[in-house]
């Protein structure tokens, strides 16, 4: 690398900085969601594209294992590296419950995660998956805190959407998704990602009360994007339904092709490395 290119390059506390800005209430940060290095370039050379999140549901079944931390620590940290080292834009690495029983081991992982390479992450208080128990409020906050303290030590300014599944373990304890939500700001979360949030009001309710920009996952059937950006959300991801679209796009193919069909147009995509 000349020291041209080197200079071009940002660094990671830059882009750590840079992700957790685009965090806007009104103008969202829209993330199509990547599992590899190649997904990743694809989508970062894509116009409109200012950052890239990893889904870790897609990251492991990719690896052939179980979404909720079917993946080793080193698993998902291998993988985090190969997406970050695939493109100069920030990453946000879902990063599941943490890999760790602990504080000082979440501490411990996010450390790493940052030598990575990622700008954020995603980190959540459920204990088995996002329709599960959640882990004591203390407790919970007490590891995003551990995240925010990790990112200090290295002098990065960690873009943290810190997940709370309340709503979609308990979809009428309202409160609890506050209270829970505006504890992990004050811990070091730069974002709250609140899953559960139905409809029109929740969401404008949630942007009002948290003191955070609020993430939402997006789905068919959900509130249309220039909707969710009239309420005041500052990011929207589609988790692994991105790698759903292009597992179905392939699946198609496949039956085109093995019925003696025309020729997908796709077929003559240039992707490059």
């Amino acid at each position: 690398m000349t020291d041209a290119s080197a200079a071009a390059s940002p660094t990671t506390a830059e882009k750590a900085a840079a992700l957790a800005a685009l965090h806007v209430s009104g103008n969202p940060l829209i993330v199509v969601n990547v599992w590899d290095a190649m997904t990743a370039r694809i989508v970062a050379k894509t116009p409109g594209v200012k950052a890239l999140a990893s889904a870790s549901h897609s990251v492991a079944n990719s690896l052939g294992v179980e979404d909720g931390e079917g993946m080793t620590v080193d698993m998902a940290l291998d993988a985090a590296r190969r997406i970050t080292s695939a493109t100069t834009l920030p990453v946000s690495i879902d990063f599941e419950r943490g890999y760790a029983a602990d504080a000082a081991g979440v501490r411990d992982n996010i450390a790493r995660l940052i030598e990575a390479g990622a700008a954020g992450l995603n980190i959540e208080d459920s204990l088995a998956g996002a329709t599960s128990e959640r882990r004591p409020l203390a407790e919970a906050a007490e590891r995003v805190a551990a995240v925010r303290a990790a990112a200090d030590a290295a002098g990065v300014p960690l873009a943290i959407n810190a997940r709370t599944d309340t709503l979609a373990g308990s979809p009428d304890n309202w409160d609890e998704a506050i209270d829970r939500a505006n504890a992990y700001v004050d811990a070091g979360a730069t974002s709250i990602f609140m899953l559960g949030l139905r409809d029109e009001q929740m969401v404008a309710d949630a942007v009002a009360a948290v003191r955070a920009p609020i993430a939402v996952f997006a789905h068919p059937g959900y509130l249309p994007l220039a909707r969710l950006a009239e309420l005041g959300v500052g990011r929207v991801s589609f988790g692994p339904q991105i790698l759903g679209l292009t597992l179905s796009h392939l699946a198609d193919a496949a039956a085109q092709l093995t019925a003696r069909g025309e020729y997908p147009a796709e077929l003559s995509y240039r992707y490059g490395l």
